[in-house]
């Protein structure tokens, strides 16, 4: 595949801290900084009790490059994932998160559906600009296989 066609490809991404460690992430806290970003987003709390937590799951809209994504967050396992991504989309949300999110100094990892689908341990998103970020992330969608 070319690397546009890559870059094109939608999955699902998944963020989330270090095993054994937490951002402290909060539902309220999430859903007030994607309300700072656009006070339209949606936002939803389910207090499921299929979850460990009451409130198991946050559901959410969030726009990136100007295109509606859709989201969900729990508290354990801690993370929060962005459905339906193109790798560009994915390393601006992430951008995102890690400046208005997640805790300064720590660590952001990152898999996909796919990635999960295929075993491939969690990595960690890079410090770096999107550009760098996206191409990361196009690299872990070419070792998820299967892009023939």
């Amino acid at each position: 595949m070319e690397p546009e066609e890559i870059a094109a490809l939608r999955t699902m991404y998944v963020f989330t801290p270090p095993e054994g460690e937490s951002w402290g992430l909060t539902y309220e806290d999430l859903a007030a900084r994607l309300r700072e970003r656009n006070p339209e987003e949606f936002v939803r709390i389910d207090d499921g009790t299929d979850g460990p937590v009451t409130g198991s799951s946050m559901h959410f809209g969030v726009t990136v490059d100007g295109e509606q994504l859709e989201g969900m967050a729990l508290l354990s396992p801690e993370g929060v994932s962005v459905m339906d991504c193109t790798v560009g989309l994915a390393s601006g949300f992430v951008t995102w998160l890690r400046s208005d999110v997640v805790p300064e100094d720590m660590t952001v990892t990152f898999n996909t559906e796919w990635g999960l689908e295929a075993d491939l341990p969690d990595g960690p998103v890079p410090d770096a600009d999107r550009l760098h970020i996206a191409a990361v992330f196009a690299e872990h969608l070419v070792e998820t296989g299967d892009l023939d």
